[in-house]
């Protein structure tokens, strides 16, 4: 959705076509502001030449208020450049919006669950799981501004084999025994060995200390032992049967690629049956949707909640699995190795140590997340504009000292006689920004910020380096206009991805 200016233009320009317009920025700057296309796609239906509906179009377009001038170009596009007035008035609604400019464009608000990280409590957060939390957090930053209710849930595994390890390792580390078969080693483990008791409890609040840190704050924690509890009222209403002495569920019938075991020939659940038991405890709550942010090798999950959410009466729509792949690290050109078991691990606090939450949280979200990340440490950690999160940021602390500086002088939309290109670049990129916010939302993609991000503090740099604000006469007003739609923007852009926008660098 494109903000309210671009879009009453689109409207008008529809009406004209008798077609949905959507206008486009074009890549060079003699091709006009924005260009449609709409010519060359109504010409086949209509069995006209493009460019004749073009050129009706253009004649058509002219009358608009908001239009300096159109012309056909090429095979049937219709460019188009807009008066001053336009800019003033997609100024003006940025700035009258303030923080909130972008936000509320849900059509229907849900009440939604996020559950992510969801480490199980065998050592400190490491940097694979980061990326969950980063992502997972920013997926419901995005929602929450579009004008959902929101919930942050973190789900762990507190008994089980892994657990049994887990506490296996650390007394044995305790008598100075070697960890068992598959235990745990590392630092860590012997830190715990140092205090008594169970170390699940220690690890759980360090888990949540270090998210916490990390901009993180789960509003609830889920316990499958707890849940565990449910099954034996939950399993009648699994299509189940028995097979060498174990209990599947016959989840294929339902969607799901296999048929899963829910009860080992021993007696013991599985993992797949705290599945159900978790599943149905998220719908009873009454989230409108249950979104679950997932490592890559969890591929094969999202059919079998479907499956699950069929076999207990639920709408399997309500349920939604993202997927996100690794993250390796960089020191040096050498990729840095990940492993709880082993103890060579990088934990997140040590990169938070390192680049600072700000750049973590950048790097973590700035490409989608069905991509491997990489993350070279090394630049991430410098306070150069080689950095685009140092870039981005230090746009925020420009025009904070710019407006410092401008004290109580007057902020304005209203144009000067004659806008400079910078100025025009800087309004139609601001401009794009509720657009930019509800794809993002939609797709799930807040990688969609940075990349914007980085292409506003390119417009404002260029902007900021040809033009003088403070003292520019006539214009003085408008470019402080500019100025703090630029940080209205920036600022929300970066909060949406958990990343400060600083008042000072």
């Amino acid at each position: 959705m494109p903000g309210k200016s671009l879009k009453r233009l689109e409207a008008a320009l529809s009406g004209l076509a008798g077609a949905p317009v959507a206008l486009e920025r074009p890549t060079k700057a003699e091709h006009g502001d924005y260009a449609t296309s709409v010519a060359l796609q109504l010409a086949p239906a209509q069995r006209r030449p493009p460019r004749e509906l073009a050129q009706e179009l253009v004649e058509k377009a002219a009358s608009l208020p908001e239009v300096e001038r159109a012309e056909v170009a090429g095979p049937g596009f219709v460019n188009l450049w807009l008066g001053r007035d336009w800019f003033g008035e997609a100024l003006g609604e940025i700035l009258e919006a303030g923080s909130g400019y972008g936000g509320d464009q849900a059509e229907q608000r849900e009440r939604v669950q996020v559950e992510m990280v969801s480490a199980n409590p065998t050592g400190p957060i490491v940097v694979s799981a980061a990326r969950n939390g980063a992502y997972g957090d920013s997926v419901a930053r995005l929602l929450e501004f579009a004008g959902h209710e929101v919930e942050r849930e973190y789900y762990y595994n507190d008994s089980g084999t892994q657990m049994e390890r887990f506490r296996a390792s650390v007394e044995a580390a305790r008598e100075g025994r070697e960890p068992p078969e598959d235990g745990y080693r590392g630092d860590y483990i012997q830190e715990l060995a140092q205090l008594e008791g169970d170390p699940v409890p220690t690890i759980l609040a360090r888990i949540e200390a270090t998210l916490e840190r990390f901009r993180i704050h789960f509003d609830s924690w889920a316990l499958q032992s707890e849940l565990e509890q449910r099954l034996d009222q939950l399993l009648p209403r699994i299509d189940t049967y028995e097979l060498e002495g174990a209990v599947w569920a016959r989840s294929s019938a339902y969607g799901d690629d296999q048929d899963r075991v829910v009860i080992r020939s021993n007696g013991l659940p599985t993992y797949r049956a705290a599945d159900i038991a978790y599943l149905e405890d998220k719908l009873r709550r009454g989230f409108d949707r249950a979104i679950y942010v997932l490592g890559a090798d969890h591929h094969g999950t999202r059919n079998w909640y479907a499956a699950v959410a069929r076999m207990l009466g639920y709408d399997p729509e309500r349920l939604e699995v993202l997927l996100y792949q690794l993250v390796h690290l960089l020191r040096g050109g050498e990729v840095a190795q990940m492993s709880k078991r082993a103890g060579d691990i990088v934990m997140l606090d040590e990169l938070l140590d390192e680049i600072g939450v700000d750049a973590a949280r950048w790097y973590l979200v700035a490409r989608s997340h069905d991509q491997t990340i990489e993350i070279d440490v090394d630049l991430a950690a410098e306070k150069t504009q080689k950095n685009p999160v140092y870039y981005v940021q230090y746009v925020a602390a420009r025009i904070a000292g710019v407006m410092r500086n401008a004290g109580d002088a007057p902020v304005g939309a209203e144009p000067p006689a004659e806008l400079s290109p910078e100025e025009r670049d800087l309004v139609k990129r601001l401009a794009e920004f509720p657009a930019v916010v509800a794809e993002a939302t939609e797709r799930r993609g807040p990688h969609q910020l940075t990349n914007y991000a980085i292409y506003v503090a390119d417009d404002f740099h260029r902007f900021y380096h040809h033009h003088r604000v403070l003292e520019s006469g006539d214009a003085q007003a408008f470019r402080l206009g500019l100025c703090r739609a630029t940080q209205i923007v920036v600022t929300r852009a970066l909060d949406l991805i958990g990343v400060e926008a600083p008042e000072r660098m």
